[in-house]
């Protein structure tokens, strides 16, 4: 599913093997790319590998393929539970206002008491 260096100028694409393992110890650790240890090639391999994949889309074809074989499969459970205790906002969290239920007028003079 990844892309071939054949017939394209310059040196041939290092080990995929090796570039995608780096990528993937990269964000599991979340260092930073120059802290990537040398068994996965320069840092400057990884990362560009990364970004060229990820501007054509090689990434995203990956995931569509892999999330239909394994939807295939029957290994994905497509049920979702969502708390709506998990899902409170503050007060503030809205754009709506706040209504205390008095008169405009009344809750003005007493601000100003």
């Amino acid at each position: 599913m990844l892309p071939s260096s054949d017939g394209q100028r310059g040196r041939p694409f290092r080990n995929h093997r090796q570039v995608v393992e780096g990528i993937a110890y990269r964000y599991r650790c979340g260092i930073a790319w120059r802290d990537l240890p040398e068994q996965f090639g320069p840092w400057q391999t990884v990362w560009k590998r990364h970004r060229r994949f990820a501007a054509d889309g090689v990434w995203d074809r990956i995931h569509a393929v892999l999330l239909t074989q394994a939807d295939a499969a029957g290994e994905i459970d497509w049920t979702v539970s969502v708390d709506s205790t998990i899902n409170r906002a503050h007060q503030h969290g809205t754009n709506l206002p706040r209504n205390t239920g008095g008169l405009p007028e009344l809750q003005e003079t007493l601000d100003r008491a």
